[in-house]
């Protein structure tokens, strides 16, 4: 009976199998084996619950159909892109820092020009400057006995010259820098400079003060009238004339002035810019007036000597503050006539009108000359220049015409458009333009 029931189970499983879509027909196979009650379930039962479910991922790690692979051509297109926005971040910020750095140039060359002006003051330049003293040329009272005593042995001629203490005490009331000590040229008095910031020593300026005394002045005279006399030779010229003639050889860039001292009242420089030649000087020397001043000549042009009589040591001494203190003004006038002239500002308010080289702005220049007669406007001068656009084409109109009447009135009739307004130029200024042009007389008053 088991057995019966068995088969008829099968059988009843079969019919309902066929009964089901042919996607399980696979399985009907399986149930055609027979079973206990306690049998597990059939794999037609599996086989329906397993087509419910989604199905499995592939274990091989198959791409799905969203994430396509980039082709070669992508890549190297992303990776130039790439580099590309990096080079541009590197560009802009190597251009950042170029600017940084070119700000801070800038703020450094405009400290270095403040602190070069501010040096360059006269004021601070005066600390500076020291005049150097030869022991020849000044007597030393303000020193000790025995050093006055060797500097008598070493230079007798003008250390028993009494006034020159005037200059020392000068020069230490207004706390300037001086010194005395030996020069290249006996008897001179010369001035030097500290040199620029980050240099040592001194740079020696051009101006040189010799001081004479009158006889000694007469003796380099006469040195000089012997040296023209026998065609210019330099040999065997006087004791004060020959370390003058070598210095300069020397360096030919010194600008020597002759400071003659204690010189007559008589014979200086008078407002005629001639020179008065005393008896005493004529009777030692043995020279007329023109002979003096032909050898004064020679001396300026030739050798670049300047010459100043000067009526003691107070005199001296004010010569000596007066070039100290030109040249303490000289680099800093220097440093301003190098920058453009704050009076020639180009603008309106200049009166002027700037020509370029290739003619543009003569047109202004024009209409400039005619403004310059009285009652002109510039409306006025800009219609005339517009009929007549050069004073030459205006010359050529004026002789075109046969009568004077004519010429007068030939821009009467020119129409002149000024605030929404127009009128005629008229007969008054046509006649002084024509006049402006065309007199002869230059006393005839235009209006």
């Amino acid at each position: 009976m088991s057995g019966v029931k068995a088969w008829e189970i099968s059988d009843s499983e079969d019919s309902e199998a066929e009964t089901k879509p042919d996607s399980n027909r696979d399985d009907s196979s399986q149930t055609a084996t027979p079973r206990g009650r306690g049998a597990p379930p059939s794999g037609a039962a599996c086989g329906h619950a397993s087509a419910l479910r989604p199905p499995a991922p592939d274990p091989r790690g198959t791409p799905s159909p969203a994430r396509k692979r980039r082709s070669k051509e992508e890549a190297e297109a992303d990776r130039r892109a790439a580099a590309e926005r990096k080079e541009a971040r590197e560009r802009q910020k190597e251009t950042r820092a170029q600017e940084k750095e070119e700000r801070r140039r800038e703020q450094r060359a405009r400290k270095e020009a403040a602190e070069n002006v501010r040096r360059l003051r006269p004021e601070n330049l005066l600390r500076c400057l020291q005049v150097g003293v030869d022991p020849g040329t000044a007597c030393c009272l303000q020193v000790q006995t025995f050093v006055c005593a060797c500097f008598f042995s070493s230079f007798p001629a003008l250390l028993q010259h009494g006034g020159s203490d005037i200059l020392l005490d000068t020069l230490a009331a207004f706390e300037w820098r001086f010194t005395i000590e030996s020069q290249q040229l006996p008897h001179s008095i010369t001035w030097t400079r500290d040199s620029p910031q980050g240099t040592d020593g001194s740079v020696e300026e051009e101006q040189v003060a010799l001081v004479l005394v009158l006889n000694d002045f007469v003796d380099m005279v006469i040195s000089v009238k012997k040296m023209l006399d026998s065609g210019g030779e330099e040999t065997g010229t006087g004791s004060f004339l020959s370390p003058v003639l070598e210095y300069l050889n020397r360096d030919d860039k010194k600008l020597v002035t002759v400071l003659v001292t204690h010189s007559p009242a008589d014979y200086r420089t008078g407002a005629c810019g001639g020179y008065l030649l005393d008896e005493t000087l004529r009777s030692k020397s043995g020279m007329e007036n023109l002979e003096v001043e032909e050898v004064l000549v020679y001396l300026q042009l030739c050798k670049n000597i300047s010459l100043v009589f000067l009526d003691g040591w107070q005199e001296v001494t004010n010569h000596v503050c007066a070039v100290t203190k030109a040249l303490s003004k000289r680099p800093f006038k220097l440093l301003t006539e190098r920058a453009e002239l704050p009076f020639c500002v180009d603008g309106a308010w200049a009166g002027g009108a700037r020509v370029e080289r290739d003619g543009s702005g003569l047109i202004q220049v024009w209409s400039r000359q005619i403004q310059q007669l009285n009652r002109v406007s510039p409306a006025v001068a800009s219609t005339v220049t517009a009929a007549y656009r050069s004073p030459q084409l205006l010359m050529q109109a004026y002789q075109s015409v046969e009568s004077e009447e004519d010429r007068k009135g030939l821009l009467a009739g020119l129409l002149v458009k000024s605030g929404g307004k127009e009128r005629r130029v008229g007969p008054e200024i046509s006649a002084r333009v024509y006049h402006c042009f065309t007199a002869q007389n230059p006393q005839l008053v235009l209006d």
